[in-house]
């Protein structure tokens, strides 16, 4: 008989291969209620706490969790030691008998949200989205607001309506009015619109008062994740003066069920697109070793067609800037804490994050091919994934984003 492949033995070029391996949560039909630490390798999940135990490693304990929040607070030197030995496990042939009956298919597993998130604040960073939405809603004023490239601009969201890739979002329901409308109405959103985001997780806290500096980045934030921050834009519009956005907003956030480590990512670091003028000595990140943007290749689908392929690498203000500002006032940091990019834009229209771009606040629908969109009609599925560059020439992908949209029951 044929000697039977390995689940390791992926395909050349795979982007889930051993220079990738995305942390995740997960539980198997036979244990519906075992909640187990995973990595990704190819089309497989292994067991991680399973497979320290089995080959004696010191983190045994630490990857035997249900969450992977205790391995977040271990901290960078237990990050990096951690993905060592698993880089290990899975390619050095002798670790083959013991890890490989470790290894469940995808396809047969419960994917869940890994992490328990404390904190979540979303940001506005890409000047090609936030120059749209100014030229739509200020069309006769500057599109920037005057403190657009001083600061990253932000808003802090709801932890608790954070939910893993695959759950459906529920049309949420609110005040909306219409500028030439007499008053406002209640009722479901129609305009719920998507914004296609990266999201960067917290592994490491800090102290209450002492604020992080732009160079600490990597002994705080783990890895990242993409991220869809839904938005109820008829909604948003009407209640976003004079604070901000809320029930526009917090209704669902959705992410991935991989957390991609940043060291993953080492060969997609780039140069941030060029700033005007001087920042202000906490965000001058001119000075630094390690350049702070990522080149991250996103796409976005409506019903399984590409509507946009937004590029991260033209984000203006990068994800340890927006980590510094913060924390500058001496907020601190939780195990957890999640924080998204804003939606990511690039300068041409196929390149655009959110169907308020795309459509022009529902002026130039999309022609799908089961009709035309403006915003999303019940039933309608989208579906984020990226890439990025990795280790010689290989690509290293990220965990996919998808939500359903379903009915609101207000209606």
């Amino acid at each position: 008989m044929p000697e039977q492949s390995s689940p390791l033995d992926l395909p050349e070029g795979d982007p889930f291969g051993p220079h990738n391996l995305p942390y995740g949560v997960f539980s198997t039909a036979d244990e519906p209620d075992r909640r187990r630490l995973g990595v990704r390798i190819g089309g497989h999940v292994l067991d991680a706490g399973a497979a320290a135990h089995a080959l004696g490693s010191p983190y045994a304990a630490l990857l035997a969790q249900p969450s992977l929040n205790p391995l977040l607070a271990a901290g960078r030197t237990a990050w990096r030691d951690v993905r060592r030995a698993l880089t290990g496990w899975l390619t050095v042939p002798a670790h083959r008998p013991v890890v490989e009956p470790l290894l469940h298919p995808l396809d047969a597993v419960t994917l869940h949200l890994p992490y328990e998130v404390a904190d979540y604040v979303d940001f506005y960073a890409s000047e090609h989205h936030a120059t749209n939405v100014g030229r739509m809603f200020r069309p006769d004023g500057e599109p920037l607001t005057p403190n657009w490239k001083h600061l990253p601009i932000g808003y802090h969201g709801r932890a608790g309506t954070v939910v893993v890739s695959g759950t459906d979002v529920v049309r949420p329901a609110g005040q909306r009015k219409a500028p030439t409308d007499p008053a406002p109405v209640f009722g479901p959103s129609v305009k719920l619109d998507i914004e296609a985001e990266v999201g960067f997780l917290v592994g490491t806290p800090s102290e209450l008062g002492r604020p992080v500096a732009l160079g600490d980045f990597r002994e705080h934030v783990f890895g990242l994740t993409l991220l869809n921050d839904w938005s109820a834009r008829d909604i948003q519009a009407w209640e976003y003066v004079p604070l901000g956005p809320f029930l526009g907003k917090s209704f669902q956030t959705s992410v991935s069920a991989w957390v991609t480590p940043l060291e993953a990512l080492d060969a997609a670091r780039v140069a941030p697109p060029a700033r005007d003028f001087p920042l202000l000595p906490y965000l001058d990140d001119s000075g630094e070793e390690e350049p702070g943007g990522f080149d991250l290749r996103i796409t976005v689908t409506v019903n399984g067609e590409v509507v946009a392929e937004p590029p991260f690498s033209t984000m203006y203000w990068t994800a340890a800037q927006q980590l510094a500002h913060m924390t500058v006032n001496g907020a601190s940091l939780r195990t957890g804490d999640l924080y998204g990019s804003g939606t990511v834009s690039g300068p041409e229209v196929g390149q655009r994050g959110s169907l308020l771009e795309l459509t022009w606040n529902g002026r130039d629908a999309l022609e799908l091919a089961d009709g035309k969109r403006t915003f999303l009609e019940d039933g309608d599925e989208v579906t984020l994934t990226a890439w990025a560059p990795g280790p010689d020439g290989t690509r290293v992908a990220l965990g996919e984003v998808t939500g359903r949209i379903a009915p609101s029951p207000a209606a």
